[in-house]
């Protein structure tokens, strides 16, 4: 596919792209207002929203040169499945849309909030953040998929982080090839009646493993509100709410 290059302009443009489907749409007003305040300041932003309650996305009030595109998409059955076609949705809209309109894009969770700048330091060819649960313990611990009957089996002894599936991005030709690579992994292992541990996180972390990316985001930038902050943790930029997953889920 062809990709137009933006770099004409001294302040690129950046995206978020977010899943937000059944009764997350409650996160939609806090994730947009805190990112008004923090993400990337100054910038051209556009902000995604992947949704099956178009009608439920809040109005929230956006900074000049920033503007909301809501994306219907076809309900679901179960969690899994949504998991599953999530770097699907993200490649189609790269090919069809966004990579028209913007020259970086992340891909965050709709449940999270952001609690301190997130700016121009985050950019990169293709951006990954190391896992809040997993960045003080030893490799061995690491829930990588196992199986090596699975497309996103890592070794006993391999790997460098534990990647959170909740952040990644760059440019948006990488971000392109890095979800295709991603969906037709988990095709493979649909296939073959896998499913690997931990969904379209798994095969995140097996592609870096051998695709390392070019830059790496520390916890501050993917943190989770139910830890406390340890010391050396300087700053938490964003972060996931505390809630109740079987009563959004169900």
């Amino acid at each position: 596919m062809p990709f137009i290059i933006h770099h004409a302009s001294p302040c690129p443009c950046c995206a978020i792209h977010v899943l937000c489907l059944h009764r997350y749409t409650r996160f939609v007003g806090r994730f947009l207002e805190s990112a008004e305040e923090h993400f990337m300041k100054g910038y051209r932003v556009n902000y995604y929203i992947f949704t099956d309650n178009p009608e439920r996305i809040p109005h929230v009030q956006l900074q000049p040169g920033r503007r909301l595109v809501i994306v219907p998409i076809k309900k679901y059955p179960s969690w899994q499945e949504i998991s599953m076609r999530r770097m699907e949705a993200i490649n189609k809209h790269i090919a069809e849309t966004s990579h028209q309109e913007v020259d970086y894009l992340f891909c965050l969770d709709i449940d999270m909030v952001f609690y301190n700048a997130w700016g121009p330091e985050t950019l990169g060819d293709i951006v990954a953040a190391i896992h809040p649960g997993y960045f003080n313990v030893p490799r061995s611990q690491f829930p990588y998929e196992r199986r090596s009957s699975s497309a996103a089996y890592i070794p006993d002894g391999e790997g460098d982080f534990y990647y959170g599936g909740a952040v990644f991005g760059g440019l948006v030709k990488k971000v392109y090839e890095f979800t295709k690579t991603c969906h037709m992994t988990i095709l493979t292992d649909k296939a073959n009646g896998i499913m690997a541990a931990w969904q379209e996180e798994s095969h995140l972390n097996r592609h870096f493993l051998s695709h390392k990316p070019s830059k790496v985001l520390s916890p501050e930038y993917l943190w989770d509100d139910k830890k406390p902050k340890p010391p050396e943790i300087h700053l938490i930029r964003f972060s996931t709410v505390d809630k109740n997953y079987k009563e959004i889920r169900d």
